[in-house]
């Protein structure tokens, strides 16, 4: 992936993606501190290009995760 600027943080990133891929889903993420709130909202200004978002997805592709939620030690607590 092309080098972003280092004012752009890596849930920047993460957020701008997902803005990008899904016009209709807003993400959420949780903070506790106001200057992560600031950054995840900054997010929405920073618009990733059509080649770094074709290299996110394959990076990321759905299909290629699998697995369980949580190990079998932390399945014990589990209903």
């Amino acid at each position: 992936m092309a080098s972003r600027p280092t004012s752009v943080t890596n849930a920047q990133v993460a957020l701008g993606w997902l803005l990008a891929k899904h016009e209709h889903v807003v993400p959420i993420p949780g903070t506790r501190r106001m200057a992560y709130l600031e950054q995840n909202a900054a997010a929405a200004d920073h618009r990733l290009s059509a080649a770094e978002i074709d290299e996110l997805d394959r990076l990321f592709d759905p299909a290629l995760v699998a697995g369980a939620r949580y190990p079998a030690a932390g399945m014990v607590g589990i209903e």
